[in-house]
């Protein structure tokens, strides 16, 4: 998930896999492209149950058509960083988010990776029980007519309350039913990325 420099060289890795998030430590790990922030990474550990970081070794990169995009692979770094402070403090986790990241990476060639961020986001929030279906403002608690502004979370509110723009309702909460962008337009999406951009 996320790459920490240590002493010299060195490094500590927090990796996220199917049922963990644990961290790693890497000798002489800045000296290694491998180690890096979203890499996808086969390993092995030594000493877990020593008194320290357990040490990782023997890594081989699993790498995806896209990495050489240098667009695609700074949108993957913000869309990554993400999910270090909403994961924080987290050591047991579900398979959920390695799937969902998995399944992001699988797609980040084919599909706008922006698209592929704002789906991915609001699966999220549904499996986290978050989405806000309310059509009432989330400031000003009165019904939401025809345009929508969105805070952090998807969160409806009016766009006068705000001071945001706004996307027509009915998109909104088709994109909230269906888990798609296929009908919203690429401003519209740029705007929902926007927002995901602000955090988990």
């Amino acid at each position: 998930m996320g790459v920490k420099k240590a002493k010299n060289e060195d490094s500590i890795a927090v990796v996220l896999s199917e049922e963990h998030i644990r961290s790693y430590y890497r000798f002489f790990g800045a000296r290694h492209s491998i180690l890096q922030l979203g890499n996808l990474v086969d390993f092995e550990v030594d000493g877990e149950d020593g008194r320290f970081l357990p040490r990782i070794r023997s890594l081989s990169h699993i790498g995806f058509p896209w990495l050489f995009d240098k667009n695609r692979l700074l949108l993957w770094h913000n869309f990554i960083r993400l999910f270090e402070p909403h994961l924080k403090d987290a050591e047991e986790i579900e398979s959920f988010y390695f799937d969902l990241l998995l399944d992001a990476a699988k797609r980040w060639h084919k599909q706008n990776p922006k698209r592929i961020v704002c789906e991915s986001y609001i699966k999220l929030l549904d499996y986290e029980g978050r989405i806000h279906h309310d059509e009432q403002c989330y400031i000003c608690e009165t019904p939401i007519d025809k345009h929508i502004s969105l805070m952090q979370s998807f969160i409806p509110a009016h766009p006068e309350c705000l001071y945001s723009a706004s996307l027509p309702k009915e998109k909104v909460f088709e994109f909230f039913e269906s888990r798609k962008t296929v009908f919203l337009e690429d401003n519209e999406v740029d705007y929902l990325y926007e927002i995901v951009m602000k955090g988990l």
